[in-house]
């Protein structure tokens, strides 16, 4: 349900984190919708946005969410109706090794990002990318957004942070400020560092006779994946709502890294389990339980669901893979 006295096709739109994989997927949509969209990218990515990964039609504004003041600058700038906050440092293994640079992007921008907000004092919207790390570890039961915030990495504890915030704005100053809990996500864009990814470009190279075999952590560790630009329409859905609240998005199922390896090999013709290897040392304690998000609210509210299954997912992954070692012959980008 959507308010219909708030424009469903924003005239000015600011995305932070638009050279990442959301950001990419976000931006396309609104351009889509005949909006003008404005991204937020460090001075390395703005002066070559188009190979960092933006969407073409992005009007780059050089900026760094641990810089209160280009913040400002990019809001006064963009002067935006809606503005969605996807930057941040998103590996969450490499977040023990960098604490104090996730805390200071994943909870002290959004901190300037919301105070650059209230002092601009100019009517807009925010949705800010939560993350179901706010959570700490799984329960054994869907995660709804009144469970406890107890994070157990620094990623996490600085998405809690970032939560927190986010909350306080929309309570304490008024604004329309809602997060959106996001479960694991994946698409061709995801860099290959995360296991998804990783396994369905090993799938790929190792069909196309480019590697051997490909070494993951603990096989039975199970997420809940769904597909990077349906969980970005559910953001743009939030925006766009009577009411700001924070939404979990998720499929509601969950599906193990073996099952997902499964999928992937079987779509090139082979056998995971004759490539496959698995190490301990890339494994976490909290992979042993399921991580399942309950979307029943968001559902409910304003109409979204999870539509891609992973199946569908894996396929649209391992053929995007494919398709770019065809053509260049090469690792993709990523």
């Amino acid at each position: 349900m959507t308010d219909p006295t708030f424009s469903p096709t924003p005239r000015r739109v600011l995305v932070t984190g638009v050279t990442g994989q959301d950001g990419y997927y976000l931006a396309a949509q609104l351009l889509d919708e005949g909006a003008r969209v404005y991204g937020l990218a460090r001075a390395r990515d703005a002066r070559d946005a188009d190979n960092a990964g933006a969407a073409p039609g992005v009007h780059i504004l050089e900026g760094d969410m641990r810089d209160a003041r280009s913040l400002r600058c990019a809001i006064d700038a963009a002067e935006p109706d809606e503005i969605y906050n996807l930057a941040a440092s998103t590996f969450v293994p490499g977040s023990w090794q960098n604490a104090a640079l996730v805390e200071e992007i994943n909870a002290g921008g959004v901190e300037s990002l919301a105070n650059a907000i209230v002092q601009c004092g100019a009517p807009m919207r925010l949705c800010h990318a939560s993350s179901a790390e706010i959570f700490g570890p799984p329960t054994g039961r869907p995660q709804r957004e009144d469970d406890a915030l107890t994070p157990v990495s620094p990623y996490g504890a600085a998405k809690a942070r970032a939560h927190r915030c986010v909350a306080e704005l929309r309570e304490r100053s008024g604004v329309f400020a809602c997060s959106a809990i996001l479960f694991n996500h994946e698409s061709p864009r995801r860099p290959a560092r995360f296991v998804t990814r990783k396994i369905t470009l090993a799938a790929a190279r190792i069909a196309r006779g480019l590697q051997g075999d490909v070494v993951l952590g603990n096989l039975d560790a199970a997420r809940d994946w769904g597909y990077a630009p349906e969980y970005m329409g559910a953001m743009r859905a939030m925006v766009r709502g009577n009411v700001a609240r924070d939404y979990v998005v998720a499929t509601g199922r969950a599906c193990t890294v073996s099952e997902f390896a499964r999928l992937a090999f079987a779509r090139v013709g082979l056998d995971w389990r004759q490539h496959v290897v698995s190490d301990g040392e890339f494994s976490r304690e909290s992979d042993n339980l399921a991580r399942i998000g309950d979307a029943s609210r968001i559902a409910r509210d304003l109409g979204w669901r999870a539509v891609t299954t992973v199946e569908e997912l894996v396929v649209i992954m391992v053929d995007a893979d494919l398709a770019s070692l065809d053509v260049r012959g090469q690792i993709p980008k990523t």
